[in-house]
């Protein structure tokens, strides 16, 4: 006789299909969870940073490096080409005003400085010899104007006398005619002597000044000549120290080439790089500190050049007051530039968050702090050490500054300590 056999209800194959259903809901789940809920990961005290919200002053400043100069450098270049033929000091050497620092030869300008004091000498000599003649024919002249006045005073007695013995009949009339004719001719004579004594010193006089001049010309010419000739002597043109002495002896220099510089070493300025990204907000009056042997000093923008080169232009900056003792040319000094005046604000401190963030958003610490949220944020100004928080934050808050470049894209963090 046969007999029923119940049928199992929990066999192995209807097991297999409901947990794999089960995993997948699981699965499932856990995916909708990681993209659309509030994802969370764990992360340990130890390598985080969390810093607290505080009100306090803030000035926005950026740091730049500064290069310490002297206030003023004179540039010594040569004014005539020459070879090097004697130096008399090194380089870094302190300075005298008109003290020499070498010696420079060039032949051909001391042959046509030779060319011209001969020249000039030439003229000279004419212009003497020219006065010497001019006063012998003045002399001659003078003797003859000298005897045409004898001549005329004697024909002018016999003249006068003839007149009287001719109205008295005494004498012919052709006698008194010849001694009136006589008159007249030597009243003409001492007429045309006195003129040409007259026109030959006029003329003599226009000579001399026309010579004169060209003398007074060339000596000017000479004048110059000779100073281009003192100037292969290289002298310092006020007091200082010499740098970047760019000379050996027998080497051959071109007119204009640098040969060094002088430093004036009265005071000191300070020349900056800025990145161009503040060339609009950078002016001359503002100011800078820096920290030199343990003590601050404070610097003023003076002159501001805003020709940009790689990306950066410079300023030149000077001390308000005290320059710090010990300070050298070519020092490197790390100046904090202020930008803005010193304000009170609410302070976030400066960290590796913002890379990942841009400043829009920021975890912050539970009351509990226990773990760390997600809260948006809207920062304002910056400098080195601090942002400006406009809004999404309070004094006291604690929040996470460390670099989130782990952390994905969570909404929370656990904090899990030791």
């Amino acid at each position: 006789m046969d007999r029923v056999i119940a049928k199992k209800k929990w066999n192995s194959k209807r097991i297999m299909t409901i947990g794999g259903i089960a995993a997948l809901a699981v699965l499932i789940l856990t995916s909708y969870l990681s993209t659309t809920g509030n994802t969370k990961l764990n992360v340990d005290e130890q390598k985080i940073t969390i810093s607290e919200i505080k009100k306090g002053s803030f000035q926005e400043f950026i740091p730049i490096n500064g290069v310490v100069l002297p206030i003023k450098t004179i540039y010594l270049d040569a004014i005539e080409g020459g070879r090097v033929e004697e130096l008399y000091v090194e380089d870094g050497a302190m300075m005298e005003k008109d003290q020499p620092i070498m010696k420079l030869a060039n032949t051909d300008l001391e042959l046509d400085l030779a060319n011209r004091e001969t020249g000039v000498f030439d003229l000279i000599t004419n212009m003497q010899r020219l006065r010497n003649e001019a006063e012998q024919n003045s002399i001659r002249q003078l003797n003859q104007l000298a005897e045409v006045d004898n001549a005329l005073a004697e024909a002018e007695r016999v003249y006068t006398a003839n007149k009287k013995l001719f109205d008295e009949k005494v004498i012919a009339k052709q006698e008194f005619q010849s001694s009136k004719n006589l008159y007249d001719y030597q009243v003409r004579r001492k007429k045309l002597t006195e003129q040409t004594l007259r026109n030959d010193s006029i003329s003599t006089k226009q000579r001399l000044q026309q010579m004169q001049e060209s003398v007074n010309r060339t000596q000017v010419a000479l004048g110059l000549m000779r100073k281009k000739a003192a100037d292969l002597v290289v002298k310092a043109p006020v007091a200082g120290q010499l740098t970047s002495l760019n000379a050996e002896i027998g080497e051959s220099k071109t007119r204009g080439q640098r040969l060094g510089q002088l430093d004036v070493l009265d005071g000191f300025k300070v020349r900056a790089d800025i990145d161009e990204h503040y060339l609009s907000r950078v002016f001359v009056g503002l100011k800078g500190e820096f920290t030199f042997a343990g003590k601050d000093y404070e610097l003023n923008i003076k002159k501001v050049y805003t020709t940009v080169t790689d990306g950066r232009f410079q300023v030149d900056m000077e001390f308000t007051s005290e320059v710090p003792k010990g300070i050298r040319r070519g020092q490197t000094l790390q100046i904090r530039l202020a930008l803005s005046d010193q304000t009170q604000a609410v302070l976030l401190p400066r960290g590796g968050f913002y890379q990942q963030t841009g400043g829009n958003w920021i975890y912050k610490v539970t009351e509990a702090g226990g773990s760390a949220v997600k809260v948006d944020i809207r920062l304002g100004r910056q400098n080195p050490e601090y942002y400006e928080v406009l809004e999404g934050l309070n004094v006291g808050d604690k929040v996470v500054t460390s670099s989130y470049e782990n952390y994905g894209d969570k909404d929370e963090l656990r904090i899990k300590g030791e």
